[in-house]
């Protein structure tokens, strides 16, 4: 149903982007009483069809799947940091705090997705496809946060937290940060 939903969003913006880019330009050039190209049928066809399929897909996907399991940030992490959003580690001292790491990143989903979510948010449900974006942005962040605290020689990062911010449309930023610190062995 993915792939399905996929073509449906790459057929929909190959459709909006021939209309409105060759479309446009050539129906002012031909402004006399035209015939519609072809292409420009098939472009526009495609337009619609893609919106249709996604929709379609959407809906079928809405009524399969009330909740969809989220994605394990866990698996994509390195373990050698310990990773805690309180100020101490219970059991453990800490012997040096090496300073504040962070790692930090922009994520987008492209106009299909976008779409797709669009659907979503008119039909109701969850938003799977900025789900799916801001787990991944969260890893990346994640994972060059911890890059850095290893570059210092920490054993763990305290005190993690994670901002995050709209920047322009579908594209929101992640900021991942904590304390760096070396505990007793």
């Amino acid at each position: 149903m993915k792939t399905l939903r996929q073509i449906g969003s790459l057929a929909f913006v190959l459709g909006l982007f021939t209309a409105i880019f060759a479309g446009i330009p050539w129906y002012v050039l031909v402004a006399d009483d035209p015939v519609v190209p072809w292409w420009l049928r098939i472009a526009v066809f495609c337009l619609l069809g893609g919106i249709l399929v996604v929709l379609l897909t959407v809906a079928v996907e809405q009524r399969k799947f009330k909740t969809s399991p989220q994605t394990p940030l866990s698996a994509e992490l390195d373990h050698t940091v310990l990773l805690l959003n309180s100020t101490e580690i219970p059991g453990r001292q800490i012997t040096e705090i090496l300073g504040l790491v962070q790692g930090h990143t922009v994520f987008a989903i492209w106009l299909g997705k976008d779409l797709s979510a669009l659907v979503r948010l008119i039909l109701g449900g969850e938003l799977t496809e900025y789900t799916e974006m801001m787990a991944k942005a969260r890893a990346a962040a994640a994972s060059r946060m911890i890059s850095e605290s290893a570059k210092l020689g920490a054993d763990a990062i305290i005190n993690v937290r994670y901002m995050t911010t709209s920047v322009v449309g579908s594209a929101a930023e992640l900021l991942a940060y904590g304390t760096a610190v070396k505990l007793a062995k």
